[in-house]
């Protein structure tokens, strides 16, 4: 009995990883082709972002536990064109936010992991946030800001920058290059924009193990 409480964590998420298949193809109605914003990075930049597999590898032993489900960059590409509205609605990108590690996650309101997650995810803002690392929750609902503000409200999430994108553009930017299945999806991003490690399905961001990954990100820039 006691083997079966454990495990109760873990079956809860793998019940909510299925379930993000099913919002996958929920989101498929609103992805479409054609221009977003979100376009592909200079060559340059993408070779100088491939250059850091190493770095991208050497994280993959702090992805275990409770993000056990990442999957080092293989090879790290550059993610600093990916466009969303900031906080003020002012239109930004990855890029903005040089010198930072980032933990951008892509979530919606209609989405049940993605309502799960959030209060882990802004704890993990609230414990870690600094002038060197940020989690980015770029939220997709279509239509106008009133649902998920009022979500976030009704949470009490205080910690987490708004930030938003209801064309579904980074969306459809991920997926064209392989990294979005459905959500949530989650991108951790160097102080460059370069691809380190992404993950499809939720994970519980506040406990240990994410905190020991983020601390892990920051270290391997020093």
């Amino acid at each position: 009995m006691a083997d079966r409480m454990r495990n109760l964590p873990a079956l809860r998420l793998i019940a909510l990883s299925a379930l993000a298949g099913i919002v996958a193809g929920a989101i498929a109605v609103y992805v479409m082709g054609g221009g977003d914003g979100n376009t592909a990075t200079a060559g340059g930049t993408q070779a100088a972002c491939a250059a850091k597999a190493q770095r991208a590898a050497a994280l993959e032993p702090a992805m275990t536990g409770d993000v056990a489900a990442l999957l080092p960059a293989d090879p790290p590409q550059s993610l600093r064109d990916l466009a969303f509205d900031g906080p003020s609605g002012e239109r930004m990108t990855v890029a903005d936010f040089a010198g930072r590690v980032l933990l951008v996650n892509l979530w919606a309101t209609w989405c049940v992991p993605c309502r799960e997650e959030m209060p882990a995810l802004d704890a993990l803002q609230r414990e870690m946030g600094s002038e060197r690392f940020e989690v980015v929750a770029v939220n997709i609902d279509r239509g106008d800001d009133a649902k998920p503000k009022a979500f976030l409200e009704e949470i009490g999430v205080r910690s987490l920058g708004y930030y938003r994108d209801n064309s579904l553009a980074i969306f459809n930017a991920l997926k064209r290059r392989g990294l979005a299945l459905g959500l949530p999806v989650t991108v951790l991003i160097d102080e460059e924009g370069c691809l380190l490690a992404h993950m499809n399905g939720p994970a519980e961001w506040a406990g240990a193990d994410a905190r020991r990954l983020v601390a892990a990100a920051l270290e391997s820039g020093d």
